[in-house]
Formats: structure tokens, C-alpha cells, sequence
């Protein structure tokens, strides 16, 4: 008895089916699979790399002003400014990854 496995070599792992079920999703909601030119390749992981100096930055800026006070509220307000930079550097990243994705 042989059994037709379509050309595929063996099951398929527990990564390859949650990737089949995704797109079988993406594919439900419209989403079509973008294929990123090299240049577009290049200019995200540019994106990242610039904005992952970034992130850094502002971490270590924050924990040196941390180490500069004792002052519990001023650990907070310090606090909230820190997450309020990531989430602007990660925003502008993302807004930045998109339009190099749309090639624009």
C-alpha cells in the first residue's frame, strides 16, 4: 500500500502547520503575501539597525538617570518619559517598515 504524500517528504512539523493555518487565515481576510525586493530587504534591516542604536539609547540614557536620583516620583516621571520614547522610536520604526514594504 503506498500512500500519496503530494511530494512532500514526511509529516509536516508542528511550525509548518501553524505557518499552512496562517495563511490559510491571511488568505480568508484578504491578506495577500507581499515578496520584499532585495533593496526593500535592505533598507527594513537598515531601519532596524538604526532604530535598534536607538532603543539602546534611550535604555541607557534611562538608567543613567535612574542611577542619578533616589527620589521614587522622579523614578516614575523618568519611567513614563522612558516608555513614551520607546514607544515613539518603535511607532516611527514600524510607520518607516511599512512604507519601505509598499516601496514608497
Amino acid at each position: 500500500m503506498s500512500s500519496s504524500t503530494g511530494g512532500e517528504s514526511g509529516p509536516k512539523s508542528a511550525l509548518e502547520l501553524a505557518m499552512e493555518r496562517l495563511r490559510q487565515k491571511d488568505a480568508a481576510a484578504g491578506v495577500e503575501q507581499q515578496v520584499l525586493t532585495d533593496e526593500q530587504k535592505k533598507a527594513i534591516t537598515e531601519l532596524r539597525s538604526v532604530y535598534g542604536a536607538r532603543l539602546a539609547q534611550a535604555d541607557l540614557e534611562h538608567q543613567d538617570r535612574l542611577r542619578g536620583t533616589f527620589d521614587p516620583a522622579v523614578h516614575e516621571a523618568l519611567d513614563v518619559e522612558y516608555r513614551r520614547e520607546r514607544e515613539r522610536l518603535t511607532s516611527e520604526l514600524d510607520t518607516k517598515i511599512e512604507k519601505a514594504r509598499s516601496g514608497h
